[in-house]
């Protein structure tokens, strides 16, 4: 359970309960009302660890019975949705059992026999041909570094200076120092999260997050508390929840708080320029570092590339930001390299931590992304937006034809895709998938407590070729799960099963 409570009056409650779906009649109202506090929950809509108000104070805000809101609490501790203590109140939690299989992320091998499908692993394939001719420039440029002992804890001079560059050209000013380089952006988070945070101390995180950023900062002993998403309908991209971003601020007091605002994983959402400055001016009164993870964000596929908000880090003034990014999604994840930007003297504090764990990132490997990042990356950006451009354009048609009860939002851009099941539990489809030969991500991987059941995410990575064929079997796993009675804990249950 979370570590830090916050507590939601009585007519946000009721705001926040008339936008939750309802999956069919439910009588006496005590059983509706329960269902839709639920579905909040289950969505993380309703963080867990939300204290709810009292009976009394709830009744009047929903002008219901005292007798109707008790029998909704007494329902919701049944099911193992609520948690009461006399004299302390009733808060929010999630029943044991919402864990998935935890390897679904873990990647494998790859194969050609067509057994497996794995919808797991977000990555793209190396672009060729511009991959094997970086590569083979870079194997011309190395004897030229391997007369030294070969270590760069702060990265490669050309890399430093290709990827401040990049920057300067987004809008950023930046300038090498303010660059390290690391062995991909886990490395990058890993690093920054061991460094900067103490055990016990509270990180605000997106809810959902980027499953393994949360592993990362559980990890380093981080408290997180996590802050919903804004949805104004189930087919609309999320925003932030500005008040819900102040309340944690302010009342959880976080060391940092850690957000994706382009092309966010697992949603796909862009995050528009008033928000991300609103979101830096109360991290700065709360004296709360963001660390902002721009993994995603050269992958504008469904917006145009001039309408495209600066960087967080570019509206900032204070250095109350370090961005985070990786050469894993435009050019290869494969190629195990990544960055940091800051203030220099935290550049040099992480570069003498990171001698620690180890003495710097490959240099072939820091070459060839130089290579990449350099004179050739418009190049391979749009060569990279257009495989993204197609396998949308095929695997979102399927998606809706053939599972219509699923529910999405086009993504703005990136490689995730975040589905909305109709209450089948993710957890269920993985544990189906073993048998039908897919790996699926349960949502609930990228919630923190084990919110977000309900959903799943795909890659935007398959081939167009093998759309159909990819949801077919996706289709088939979800009849599998419907015949084991694989509902999402406050799904619709009761509800008719929908056909396939």
């Amino acid at each position: 359970m979370t570590e830090w409570q916050s507590t939601i009056a009585p007519p946000a409650l009721a705001r926040l309960l008339r936008t939750a779906r309802r999956n069919g009649p439910e009588r006496p109202a005590y059983r509706a009302l329960a269902g839709q506090l639920r579905l909040l929950v289950a969505e993380g809509r309703l963080p867990v660890g939300t204290r709810l108000p009292a009976e009394r104070e709830l009744a009047g805000a929903l002008t219901l019975s005292r007798t109707t809101i008790a029998a909704a609490y007494e329902d919701l501790r049944e099911t193992g949705f609520l948690h009461s203590r006399r004299g302390a109140g009733s808060w929010t939690a999630l029943p044991d059992g919402c864990r998935p299989p935890a390897d679904a992320l873990f990647p494998l091998p790859p194969g050609d026999d067509g057994r497996l499908v794995d919808l797991g692993v977000a990555s793209p394939t190396a672009p060729q041909p511009l991959f094997g001719e970086a590569a083979a420039r870079a194997v011309e440029q190395l004897p030229a570094y391997t007369n030294g002992h070969g270590h760069y804890p702060s990265g490669l001079p050309v890399l430093r200076e290709t990827v401040a560059r990049r920057f300067t050209d987004r809008g950023l000013p930046t300038t090498p120092d303010q660059i390290l380089v690391t062995s991909g952006a886990m490395s990058a988070l890993d690093l920054l999260f061991h460094t900067l945070l103490r055990p016990g101390e509270r990180a605000a995180v997106e809810s959902p997050g980027y499953a393994h950023a949360l592993g990362a900062l559980r990890r380093a002993g981080a408290r997180l508390v996590a802050v919903p998403q804004q949805r104004d309908t189930p087919q609309a991209l999320p925003r932030w929840d500005l008040a819900e971003w102040r309340q944690v601020l302010h009342g959880a007091a976080p060391r940092l708080g850690y957000v994706v605002p382009d092309f966010h994983n697992p949603t796909g959402a862009l995050i528009d320029e008033a928000q991300r400055r609103e979101l830096l001016a109360a991290a700065r009164a709360a004296g709360t570092l963001l660390v902002v993870d721009e993994t995603m964000a050269e992958l504008a596929w469904n917006v145009p590339a001039d309408s495209l908000p600066r960087p967080v880090a570019a509206l900032d003034r204070d250095a109350q930001v370090v961005t985070v990014g990786s050469a894993s999604k435009l050019a290869w994840g494969g190629l195990r390299v990544g960055w940091l930007r800051a203030a220099p003297a935290l550049v040099r504090r992480l570069a003498a931590e990171r001698l620690r764990r180890d003495h710097g990132t490959p240099v072939l490997e820091q070459l060839i992304c130089a290579q990449l990042l350099g004179e050739r990356v418009d190049e391979l950006r749009e060569l990279r937006l257009a495989e993204l451009r197609a396998a949308a354009g095929a695997l979102l048609p399927a998606l809706r034809e053939r599972l219509p009860h699923w529910r999405f939002a086009e993504p703005a851009g990136g490689i995730t895709l975040w589905l909305d099941t109709g209450g089948l539990s993710g957890a269920a489809l993985a544990r189906a998938g073993e048998r039908t030969g897919v790996r699926v991500a349960a949502g609930s991987l990228f919630g923190v407590d084990g919110a977000f059941e309900g959903y799943v995410r795909l890659p935007l990575t398959v081939p167009p070729a093998a759309a159909e064929r990819t949801v077919e079997r996706l289709a088939a796993t979800a009849e599998l799960a419907l015949r084991d009675g694989g509902w999402a804990a406050g799904g619709p249950g009761e509800a008719a099963a929908p056909a396939f």
